[in-house]
């Protein structure tokens, strides 16, 4: 699975790891993210992150 990185703030989403903070289980595909997830460090939505390798 891919990470995703903020456009904004550079906080990167590893789905191995979720997203704790936010109630994201570890193994949780970017794609399986609720569409109200937002950047638990700037609070943007899903919109403004893009994959990286």
């Amino acid at each position: 699975m891919k990470k995703y990185k903020c456009l904004v703030c550079g906080w990167v989403y590893d789905p191995a790891q979720g997203a704790p903070d936010s109630a994201i289980p570890a193994g949780t595909a970017f794609e399986d993210l609720p569409d109200d997830f937002e950047c638990p460090m700037c609070g943007v939505d899903k919109s403004e992150f893009e994959a990286i390798d």
